[in-house]
């Protein structure tokens, strides 16, 4: 751990100096190699990445968004398609949809854990004027979508699911690793993520040989031979430099969300009494906590209290995506509405929570809130 790491909700500066001589001579490598993009650290890192989520192929994005949208196009979502996802999450879910051109159909999410409600899921389908698709479950925060659930129920209506995994590297349901339950996941390297590498990247991960066919085909312009393109497609290219700052990165990524779940449970001893909600794990399942979120009816003066001690929070989201003013009114509601989607972002509060946190500064950070809460 990182005495001096910074109270914030994520600190990818004390991350690149928990590993920086390793990730040193890793770029120095890359660079004295003339060779940065599409070159040995890419073809190492996905291989390796398959190999930690035992699946057969991974391939190298430039960012979570495009991997998301690499993912979709590998499915054949085309305009015209809806595609159902969830409303609280980072808005490049839903920006990924529209790139294909397809219509986003957002649900609720269940109220304690966040993520996808699988009631709503299966009631929208059949209320959708449009054909829908694919399903993207969200693991949000690290907490695990039901996927069994979300199987089980594009297997009855013949949907593609693709797992949108950005926030949760290495997060276990039932003993299996998000990112292998749908047909192809998507994973974010953001430096705040998890897994974060030195700047954007991403991946999409799959055991289908098809759709890695046509993921590796479309990220590159559609070329099969060089220069010629055999279908339209895009670039969205991992680069070298990152690659290879993953590949220092990734062999610690289960030593460090084993910090993130001991952090998580100090909060949860010393926060116990202050009336905030707090994280739940639902059954079965191992979370990675890339967010510590509290819900508090008092969440900007907490906010602001914690400030004052010099200790950092964010709300991870403060709109939902379907009341962002660029997508109000364009976007589908689903069966239901959103009254847990908006509840929720009135009160959220996300607490730090890197690896590189000492006990001593969750005590203190924790006292903090202990404090606020007892001067009412």
């Amino acid at each position: 751990m990182t005495a001096n790491a910074s109270l914030l909700p994520a600190d990818p500066g004390a991350s690149y100096q928990s590993h920086k001589a390793a990730i040193d001579a890793a770029v120095a490598r890359v660079l004295a190699s003339g060779w940065f993009i599409l070159g040995k650290e890419v073809t190492g890192f996905e291989a390796e990445f398959a190999a930690y989520q035992g699946q057969a192929h991974a391939v190298g994005t430039g960012s979570g968004t495009e991997a998301l949208h690499l993912a979709l196009l590998a499915c054949d979502v085309r305009p015209g398609d809806a595609v159902i996802t969830v409303s609280h999450t980072a808005v490049a879910t839903v920006a990924a949809i529209e790139l294909c051109g397809a219509h986003p159909i957002l649900v609720d999410i269940e109220p304690v854990t966040f993520v996808m409600d699988t009631a709503r899921l299966e009631d929208t389908i059949r209320a959708s004027e449009r054909p829908v698709k694919a399903i993207i479950p969200v693991h949000l925060y690290g907490h695990p979508a039901p996927m069994a659930a979300v199987m089980a129920i594009a297997q009855r209506h013949g949907l593609r699911v693709i797992e949108d995994c950005a926030q949760a590297h290495g997060a276990v349901i039932d003993g299996r690793k998000i990112g292998t339950w749908g047909d192809i996941a998507a994973f974010s390297f953001y430096p705040t993520k998890n897994l974060g590498a030195l700047g954007d990247g991403g991946a999409v991960v799959t055991s289908d040989a098809h759709l890695n066919e046509q993921a590796r085909l479309l990220r590159q312009y559609g070329w099969r031979e060089r220069y010629i393109s055999a279908v339209p497609g895009l670039n969205t290219r991992l680069d070298e430099m990152q690659a290879a700052v993953l590949r220092v990165k990734l062999p610690h990524l289960d030593t460090e969300n084993a910090r993130r779940r001991d952090i998580a449970a100090l909060y949860n001893e010393l926060l116990r009494d202050t009336g905030l909600q707090l994280p739940v794990e639902s059954p079965g399942i191992e979370h990675v906590y890339h967010q510590y979120v509290v819900r508090s009816s008092r969440r900007d003066e907490l906010a602001a209290s914690l400030k004052s001690e010099g200790i950092g929070t964010a709300i991870l989201y403060p709109m939902p995506v379907h009341l962002q003013p660029a997508y109000l009114g364009r976007v589908g509601i689903g069966a239901g509405g959103l009254a847990h989607t908006e509840a929720v972002c009135r009160d959220l509060l996300c607490l730090p929570v890197h690896p590189q946190l000492s006990d001593q500064q969750i005590e203190r950070i924790a006292g903090a809130i202990v404090r606020f809460a007892a001067a009412g």
